[in-house]
């Protein structure tokens, strides 16, 4: 079983490249508004411990169902220490299963997300962002945290940083599959 991890700041392409990627494998798509977009819309409000809770049922659950793999997207602030430990977290579940983890850090400019908050797959794909505004000011706020690693600092061996400003999804998950081999 493989794990990719996909992380990036707010609408640097994590769901789309990992669409495409699961177009191009085996793996299947777990995008973090899955669940924050479910959650959210029974509660009414956001309401973090449900979202991590329901999460790590769907992971547990999933490292021992036998497919191929599954590729995760997340927000890593890394001025957050439990975001690591999230991350890491996730990533102990599935090799506990035996699975092999491979971490993937999109990074894009910010007017070129501030763009990419807007495109019809995004809003099709988030209900909670179709609040334009809402969803750009939290693209501002990460001026705020750091969603952009500093070298060597994820810790993960399988680790590949793209700049995907001027890339197309397709060929950035062209890249995931040959580098880790998927």
């Amino acid at each position: 079983m493989k794990l990719v991890i996909i992380i990036g700041g707010g609408a640097s392409g994590k769901m789309t490249v990992g669409q495409e990627l699961c177009k191009i494998t085996d793996l299947r798509l777990f995008h973090n508004h899955m669940t924050i977009d479910l959650v959210t819309q029974v509660f009414g409000y956001f309401e973090p411990e449900t979202i991590l809770r329901l999460r790590r049922d769907i992971f547990e659950g999933f490292a021992k169902s036998g497919n191929y793999g599954l590729v995760f997207t997340y927000i890593w602030d890394f001025s957050s220490p439990s975001d690591g430990e999230y991350i890491r977290g996730v990533a102990k579940i599935f090799e506990d299963a035996g699975a092999e983890i491979y971490l993937v850090e999109l990074v894009a400019d910010f007017d070129e997300r501030l763009r990419r908050n807007r495109t019809e797959n995004r809003l099709a794909n988030k209900p909670g962002k179709r609040n334009l505004e809402f969803s750009e000011a939290l693209i501002y706020d990460e001026k705020t945290c750091r969603v952009e690693s500093l070298p060597g600092e994820t810790g993960f061996e399988n680790y590949l940083r793209i700049d995907n400003t001027r890339l197309s999804a397709e060929d950035a998950a062209k890249l995931i599959k040959e580098r880790f081999g998927l």
